[in-house]
């Protein structure tokens, strides 16, 4: 094994795409050479949905040619206006989205725990102009769903997941997309399950299914009928054809990502200033994502320990920093204002991401906790 001071033969990445086999996407792709069509609603793209609902345990699935598209579609789904309530703690299209359809982001904190929104932070910025509320599960972590249905209910709120993270996790019911009024998800490459790019929507019923569905291609109702103005946001026959390769394999993927999170877990255990994740607030977690925090009173800082790493060829990622209302765009936002989410700040300059990925060999997972435990040790022995 190398040693822990020794750089890593080749660089490893924050992530790696995982890749079903080319020989099953070669045969689902002759299949639409042989047919020729290529998208509006094609035969492998009707039979991912349905795969897929059968595997998340949903009912209707809407595909998408990718997570923004269809974090844009489910917002005009359900004609939002006004301020919508969100997390500064989140890849930046959650608010692009926002604004994209003329709604103003307002910024709540977040849990430390789950890096999800704070229940009670999200009340205190409730007001008149507020019509939805948009709570990321972080890292596949759930948020606290129940408290924020009450608040919707409280508020008359409509309730809106970017679950983009969170792909077949349960909660304590279930699968965690069932909740609020709609759920979306990313298949981008870095994700749990990909089809190089892609997304969906998770809808409640076949009406706002329908509804979504006819957004996502133009409006149209039939050939010469427009109902809704709408956008082109379909998924292709080339990528369902690779969802439905990846999907036998899906089980297999998330077991390894589990077996890399279990050897992070055993190397990485009792180092001082260092917080593991607590996978078990899901019923059945995906292992998406390896964040850990180095807390402030560390004799090494986060961003000192990401240069520690990447000196090594250990390449992490600082999810998420900067804070999304510290981006050029946002900093005018009237919520943007680091006093109102200070978890939020203390997640951003504390997390690191660590690699995480099937087919991360353990041997490198227990190179990389080495490269993290030296700085941590000889620093708290000096």
């Amino acid at each position: 094994m190398t040693s822990p001071l020794e750089p890593s033969p080749e660089p490893i990445h924050v992530t790696r795409p995982h890749l079903p086999p080319l020989a099953d996407v070669v045969k689902l792709l002759e299949g639409v050479w042989e047919r020729r069509i290529l998208t509006n609603g094609g035969p492998l793209h009707e039979q991912l949905e349905a795969e897929l609902a059968g595997y998340l345990g949903v009912e209707h699935v809407s595909l998408f040619a990718n997570g923004t598209l269809a974090l844009l579609v489910a917002l005009k789904a359900l004609r939002l206006q006004g301020e919508v309530i969100t997390s500064p703690f989140s890849f930046i299209a959650t608010s692009e989205a926002l604004s994209w359809n003329g709604i103003e982001p307002v910024f709540a904190d977040i849990q430390p725990r789950s890096f999800s929104l704070d229940p009670a932070s999200i009340e205190a910025r409730i007001t008149p102009r507020t019509s939805a509320i948009l709570a990321v599960h972080c890292y596949g972590f759930p948020c606290d769903v129940e408290s924020i249905q009450r608040l919707a209910d409280d508020y008359n709120l409509r309730v809106i997941y970017d679950a983009a993270h969170a792909f077949a996790v349960d909660c304590h019911c279930g699968s965690l997309l069932q909740h609020g009024d709609l759920s979306i998800l990313s298949f981008h490459a870095t994700k749990v399950f990909n089809t190089f790019e892609g997304g969906a929507i998770i809808s409640p019923d076949a009406k706002t299914k329908k509804r979504i569905d006819r957004l996502k291609n133009f409006g149209f109702v039939d050939e010469l009928t427009v109902a809704v103005n709408g956008i082109n946001a379909k998924m292709s026959e080339l990528h369902a054809a690779v969802g439905l390769a990846q999907l036998p394999g899906i089980e297999a993927a998330i077991d390894r990502r589990r077996a890399v999170a279990e050897g992070y877990q055993r190397h990485l255990a009792g180092i001082e200033h260092l917080h593991l994740p607590d996978f078990n607030q899901a019923a059945r977690p995906n292992y998406a994502y390896f964040p850990v925090r180095v807390d402030d009173a560390s004799p090494i800082s986060r961003d000192g320990l990401v240069d520690h790493l990447r000196s090594h060829g250990i390449i992490t990622r600082r999810y998420f920093h900067p804070l999304i209302p510290e981006f050029q765009y946002y900093r005018s936002n009237a919520s943007a204002d680091p006093a109102l989410y200070p978890e939020a700040v203390r997640a951003a300059r504390q997390v690191l991401c660590l690699p995480i990925y099937p087919d991360l060999a353990l041997e490198s997972v227990e190179h990389i906790s080495g490269l993290i435990r030296q700085p941590l040790s000889d620093r708290n022995d000096g």
